[in-house]
């Protein structure tokens, strides 16, 4: 009997690849959600995986991958376009104070000493 967990057509593989889409994306913008608190962002794991895994084991994964495309549509759109037009880099978040100025929001200030 195969491994389930190493089948593409399985619920795992779904939620593999969305793990590992958030790990990634983490690893690279990680940066522009310093500002949010961590259970939020952690929270935000834990529901998006959930609702591609149930999705994907109601037999559903057109729509799961409809909408971890549409994700990253969006996504790609805010770092491409829409962030650089308000004079922000997409890739660093750069300047700060100006991103934090489009959302809205106050940079976290640190309670750390050096």
């Amino acid at each position: 009997m195969p491994d389930a967990a190493a089948n593409a057509g399985t619920v795992w593989f779904d939620v593999a690849f969305v793990t590992s889409i958030f790990a990634i994306g983490n690893i690279l913008f990680g940066h522009f959600e310093e500002h949010k608190p961590k259970l939020r962002r952690v929270l935000k794991v834990i529901v998006f995986t959930t609702i591609i895994g149930a999705l994907s084991y109601a037999g559903l994964r057109w729509v799961a991958y409809t909408i971890i495309g549409l994700m990253g549509l969006a996504a790609a759109y805010v770092h491409l376009i829409w962030l650089p037009k308000h004079g922000v880099s997409g890739w660093t978040g750069e300047p700060k104070d100006k991103y934090y100025e489009l959302l809205g929001v106050r940079p976290r200030t640190s309670t750390r000493q050096p």
